[in-house]
């Protein structure tokens, strides 16, 4: 009787959890679709919901045209999960062709598995156990490292203590089921399938749903396209409310950046920006955040670090030096992330912004013909 109990139990959990799953997906898409972190973070709801039906008791038993979809969006969740996190890290994010790759060939091995292709005990088939098993706990630990690692770069402090509890928990009790099959000595498959980590699954689905839905999801997602590396020379509106900053050190903040251009420094860091400022961490990201607009301290860098790459690519006398140089006299330690966000900010390559005004500054009359090519 208890086994019944156990088993409506369990189904009853992964029900809900994959009701609310959608539900989360659904929301997401319909309020914050134009923000890559939303619609990813809607893509992995959909895939936990496809990992909670794989692993429902008696999954195997489906009819394979249901099993295979499900299967396979079910091995690429994790992946998307640390997508989700690059892209909450990083207002910029965008995806790349090899992240569909990838995505494609995890969904791949999530199909043979699920079609039992290769027999269990063959080596094909230990190679794909091991697969499923691992990856999501690779993807997990990457999620946690490259999270801690910028962690402190965020300068919304609602966004960055729900961000963290959301890679915490979602990559802390994925390992932990890896753990508790090898302190059990239980198969990782029993693990997944129990009553307690469908209990786990709904816990945590609950829990990110009320404090998503209960801003939907703004505090994670809005303002995000809007930002872009930009130098606001002056005060802009709070983004958040509260307490106004104050103007005296947002002058001393803007005279070290365009007077002393301490942003110049390839390694300078927030903790290092506010022992100058002679302020606390969190104070100083309230002040850029609220004061300056920025959400992320690199973008906040890369403002002044494009406005000095500009007028160096500008200047007829520097048109022999190379952009590599310039790159790295502003700040920069190497040539890709400049290109990167030298084009976010202008639309051109550094080597195409200094050609196309050169071009403009010897034929004036071009860039009446060619106003999308001007520097706006």
């Amino acid at each position: 009787m208890e086994s019944i109990a156990a088993s409506n139990l369990n189904l009853l959990l992964r029900g809900g959890s994959v009701l609310l799953l959608a539900l989360i997906s659904a929301l997401l898409w319909r309020d914050q679709r134009r923000n890559a972190a939303a619609r990813l973070g809607a893509a992995f709801a959909i895939g936990v919901a496809a990992a909670t039906l794989a692993a429902t008791p008696g999954f195997g038993q489906w009819h394979t045209v249901l099993r295979a979809p499900v299967s396979a969006v079910a091995a690429g969740s994790m992946f998307v999960f640390w997508l989700f996190t690059r892209a909450l890290l990083d207002d910029g994010f965008a995806l790349r062709r090899w992240h569909g790759a990838m995505w494609t060939l995890l969904a791949a091995v999530g199909v043979t598995s699920c079609l039992a292709i290769a027999p269990a005990g063959s080596p094909l088939g230990v190679l794909l156990a091991w697969t499923m098993g691992l990856s999501p706990v690779f993807w997990s630990m990457l999620a946690i490292t490259q999270s801690l690692a910028q962690w402190r770069e965020d300068l919304v402090e609602g966004r960055r203590r729900l961000r963290a509890i959301i890679v915490a928990a979602t990559a802390l009790y994925t390992i932990g089921q890896l753990l508790a099959a090898l302190v059990t000595g239980l198969a990782l498959k029993t693990i997944v399938e129990s009553s307690a980590s469908a209990a786990g699954t709904a816990a945590l689905t609950a829990f990110f749903a009320w404090r998503l839905l209960q801003w939907r999801g703004n505090v994670l997602f809005e303002g995000a396209a809007e930002e872009r590396v930009k130098a606001p020379l002056t005060p802009s509106t709070p983004s958040t409310p509260g307490t106004p900053p104050d103007a005296r050190q947002i002058a001393t903040l803007q005279s070290l950046m365009t007077v002393q251009r301490i942003h110049r420094e390839p390694s300078l860091t927030i903790a290092a920006l506010a022992l100058r400022m002679g302020l606390p961490e969190h104070r100083l990201r309230r002040l850029i955040n609220q004061g300056l607009g920025h959400r992320h301290f690199s973008a906040f860098l890369n403002a002044y670090r494009i406005a000095d790459a500009k007028q160096a690519l500008l200047d007829p006398n520097q048109a022999g030096v190379p952009v590599l140089s310039i790159a790295m006299d502003v700040g920069f330690q190497s040539i890709g992330p400049f290109n990167r966000a030298f084009k976010a900010d202008t639309g051109l390559t550094p080597t195409e912004f200094r050609r196309t005004h050169a071009a403009a500054a010897d034929h004036p009359a071009a860039v009446e013909t060619a106003p999308e090519l001007a520097e706006t």
